[in-house]
């Protein structure tokens, strides 16, 4: 900040210049008209106050967003509070898989059922053989069996071991332990056979191909994204979804790989999203910080774009058994390659900001003083010193407010 006075002013008057290391000299006289306008001008440089340029980048901005948006939607009204993302006026048709694959119980039984057969089976493996005399004198004895001749083994007699050897193994290999938070999905040479979601000891047909499936809530942070705003700005985002299988049957059989379908649908769904609205707000709003509710909706409104980025997850997933509960971006920022300069600009439109509150204070101070001073009497001025005295006046408050005063 600093004051000169030029050579060759007009019958020696000073005309105090305003400048900084960001803004070019402003001359004070310029804020000033001598004619009989009551507006205050803006300032140059992006300094705005009443009735100056900013004030009139706003009412454009908010007449202009009253207009049709991307795809036929609107934005949100002027001062209405926040709102869902409208949906395209084109419908999209929704995937759609096999009517008749729906998940349904599978054949299970309880396993004591499995162990209770298989015990049986060995026991009557175990008879036979001692019947037919294989057991040796020894083992006899010691378990107190009537000691039996071996006389060969009949044909029938290995038809009984062999059907016993046979149910024992299917009775034990069949078992199996379910636990907690996850799911069976039994096929049969291809075809779906149904699902088991109990827990514990079971025991299923092991002629049964089984396919284990996470049913647990679980929840999945993207790697940063490529994605575009309204505006075509490059950005990097991040997402967290929180979903569940809901059926197993469509998530196991439906789609090749479920997770697969789910990263690529958040990626799909991100991009249709994001690219409806800009990343922040024009810089009449003070460049992403809306300074009021009839501010546009920007991609920093993170409920809103989390409601809608959720809604078009839930309806791509549903046909293939995952219900998305939430899906939110954690992180949106400009790409590498354009984060320096879009950082320079909305540290301009803050320091504009800041110089446009500034400004405003100071000629509001200004004005009350000079009107205290000429209504308590204290001092009577006519139209030149009155002039002199506010051109000063706004130099000091400025230059308090700003930085130090250089003489030139």
């Amino acid at each position: 900040m600093s004051t000169a006075t030029p050579e060759g002013g007009a019958a020696g008057r000073r005309v105090p210049v305003i400048g900084n290391e960001t803004t070019g000299p402003i001359p004070v006289h310029l804020l000033f008209r001598d004619d009989g306008d009551d507006t205050v001008p803006g300032v140059a440089a992006g300094i705005g106050v009443v009735g100056g340029p900013v004030a009139a980048v706003r009412e454009g901005t908010r007449e202009g967003g009253r207009e049709a948006g991307r795809d036929g939607t609107l934005p949100r009204p002027a001062g209405s509070g926040p709102q869902a993302l409208p949906a395209p006026v084109r419908a999209r048709p929704v995937p759609s898989g096999d009517p008749a694959l729906f998940e349904r119980p599978g054949p299970v039984l309880p396993g004591w059922a499995g162990v209770a057969v298989g015990a049986a089976a060995l026991a009557g493996c175990a008879a036979v053989l001692w019947w037919v005399g294989v057991v040796p004198p020894v083992v006899q004895l010691v378990l107190r069996l009537p000691v039996l001749p071996y006389n060969g083994i009949a044909l029938g007699w290995w038809a009984l071991l062999a059907l016993g050897v046979l149910v024992g193994l299917f009775a034990f290999g069949g078992l199996a332990r379910g636990r907690v938070g996850y799911a069976w999905v039994l096929t049969l040479f291809g075809d779906y056979r149904g699902s088991v979601r109990r827990t514990g000891l079971v025991w299923v047909s092991p002629l049964l191909l089984r396919r284990r499936v996470d049913v647990r809530l679980r929840h999945w942070r993207s790697e940063p994204l490529a994605a575009v705003d309204a505006n075509g700005t490059a950005l990097r985002v991040v997402v967290l979804v929180v979903w569940r299988i809901r059926d197993t049957a469509l998530a196991a059989l439906g789609v090749a790989d479920h997770e697969q379908y789910l990263r690529e649908q958040v990626e799909a769904a991100m991009a249709r999203v994001l690219s409806q609205l800009p990343a922040d707000a024009p810089l009449a709003y003070g460049g992403g910080a809306p300074l009021h509710e009839d501010a546009p909706m920007t991609l920093r409104d993170a409920e809103v774009v989390g409601d809608a980025l959720t809604r078009m997850l839930s309806a791509e997933c549903a046909p293939v058994g995952i219900d998305v509960f939430s899906a939110q971006p954690t992180r949106i920022e400009y790409a590498p390659e354009i984060a320096a300069a879009m950082q320079r600009r909305r540290v301009a439109a803050i320091d504009a900001k800041h110089r446009d509150m500034v400004l405003t204070s100071v000629v509001d101070a200004v004005d009350d003083m000079v009107h205290r001073l000429t209504t308590r009497g204290l001092v009577e001025l006519d139209d030149y010193d009155r002039k002199a005295l506010v051109k000063d006046l706004t130099v000091a408050f400025y230059t308090g407010r700003t930085g130090p005063v250089e003489g030139a």
